[in-house]
């Protein structure tokens, strides 16, 4: 987090957090959504944020709370992220140095550590990570799929029926030498198991 940012932080603790006025998409693309309504209307996409300096500042200052919310800390105010799907995306990228493939968070962040594998019911895969939970990006799936060492038929087979599978990778930096569980669960059950919220909600507000 920005040191200025912390700064103000400290000069301003009691600034209420606001909720509704921006959304991660499942892309890993900031929204602003400019009548606060984020929350209360969540099909609506937002604005796209495209400002280079923004960006890099949002993703800086990016962070949860003891509840799994995430949020954006500006200045010395929180602004809660709707998370479309997982508080982080996932890309995949070469890694020259040791041969194998990297995974890359929306905010720049390398993953060191992947501690658990799932597929929701609409056939996306998420991770536990050692940076949070995080969805890998449609158009990088194949390549962390074509990493696993499991026949492409055999996990195909697993990935339609439903059925869990053991997976082993050497290809993938932060996957641990024992095999993990590729797990089917649906979303709402991953918010449990990665322990965060998609829909942010003020203290005050039963929702």
């Amino acid at each position: 987090m920005d040191e200025q940012v912390i700064a103000a932080m400290a000069k301003w603790p009691n600034v209420p957090a606001v909720y509704g006025w921006l959304s991660l998409t499942e892309s890993g693309q900031w929204r602003l959504h400019p009548a606060g309504d984020a929350l209360k209307h969540t099909s609506l996409p937002g604005e796209t944020i495209t400002s280079p300096q923004i960006l890099a500042f949002i993703d800086r200052n990016y962070a949860a709370d003891e509840q799994g919310q995430w949020y954006f800390q500006n200045g010395p105010q929180r602004v809660y992220v709707r998370l479309d799907a997982a508080p982080f995306t996932a890309h995949t990228t070469p890694d020259p140095a040791s041969g194998r493939l990297k995974l890359r968070t929306h905010t720049g962040l390398d993953i060191q550590k992947i501690h658990a594998l799932y597929i929701d019911e609409t056939g996306r895969l998420f991770l536990a990570t050692d940076r949070g939970p995080a969805l890998v990006a449609g158009r990088d799936v194949a390549a962390l799929l074509d990493a696993f060492e499991t026949d492409a038929e055999v996990l195909a087979e697993h990935i339609e029926s439903g059925a869990d599978l053991m997976i082993r990778s050497r290809l993938i930096q932060g996957f641990p030498a024992a095999p993990l569980l590729l797990r089917h669960c649906q979303l709402a059950m991953l918010e449990e198991l990665l322990d965060f919220r998609r829909f942010p909600a003020a203290p005050d507000d039963p929702a």
